[in-house]
This record gives C-alpha cells, structure tokens and sequence, in this order.
C-alpha cells in the first residue's frame, strides 16, 4: 500500500487555497472545500508530512521592507564536480539570494537576489562571484519592473 497516495481533487484543492492564502481559518478552507473541518486538518497534516507543503511563509513587498533592487544572475563556474556544486550551493545559500536553480545552458547556476542598493550588490558580487576561484563568469541582469512574482505551482485535477 502506497504510504503516500497521489493528492485527490480535495488535497488538490486544499493547496490551491493554501498557494493563495495559507492564513485561512480551517473552518472557511472546510466551507470551500465541502469538507469537514477535521478533515482538511488532517489532510494539511498528512500534505505536509508527506512534502506536498514545503513551507508556510508570507510574501512580502521587497519595495516597502527597503530591498527594492531585485537582480537576475547567471553564473558559469569552472568546476562542476559534486564538491565543488555543493560548496557553491552552500555559498548562494544566503538571504540576499531569493532564488537558486542549477540550470542547463550557457550558464550553471541562475539567481535572483534582492537587495537596497547596487552598492550592497557590488559587495556581494566581489564576495560571492569576483573572490570566488570557481566562478568563470557571471552576467547581472537588473529588473525594471515586477510584473509577477509567485511560487505558486499550477496544479491539475486528477482524471
């Protein structure tokens, strides 16, 4: 038996309302959901137990807690054998790097970082990129505009 089934058209529905808003009351997921409230307390219990729920965070507005310079950097490193990708994971695990994906392409890693001011970025970049032995090269890019910004996850139904 399957100690983590596939989510059902409820779990699924759950997690779209959770995507949108994680602080909904219980009792106004069950209502939208047409369970009851026990159930979808347990069913968020067992998604979480079972990875479908990573974490519950709020999303903040980089503009008014001062981290208004959002950045895209792509970064080619030299090595790329499993102890020198771990140690620059490690490296990019900061707060000032929003995002990390280790991407395919021209470039090995893809960053977004966020930060108050191109100075800031400038002593990050000579820390993370410019003093780094395993950085080729790196290529910033700076965002103009947030047109959207999410981590939600487009879920299907299942047939």
């Amino acid at each position: 038996m399957n100690k983590n089934p596939a989510p059902d058209s409820f779990d699924l529905a759950l997690l779209a309302l959770l995507q949108q808003d994680n602080s909904l009351p219980l009792r106004e997921l069950a209502e939208k959901v047409h369970l009851s409230t026990a159930s979808v307390q347990r069913r968020i219990q067992r998604l979480k137990k079972a990875g479908f729920i990573l974490a519950s965070t709020a999303v903040l507005d980089p503009d008014k807690v001062g981290q208004a310079i959002t950045l895209i950097v792509e970064v080619h490193v030299d090595r790329t054998h499993a102890d020198d990708l771990a140690a620059l994971k490690q490296q990019f695990a900061i707060p000032e790097v929003q995002q990390c994906y280790y991407v395919t392409g021209d470039a090995d890693f893809m960053l977004v970082i966020t930060v108050a001011t191109m100075t800031e970025f400038q002593q990050l970049a000579q820390r993370l990129f410019h003093d780094n032995s395993n950085v080729k090269w790196f290529r910033t890019t700076v965002v103009l505009e947030r047109i959207k910004a999410t981590l939600q996850v487009p879920l299907k139904r299942p047939a």
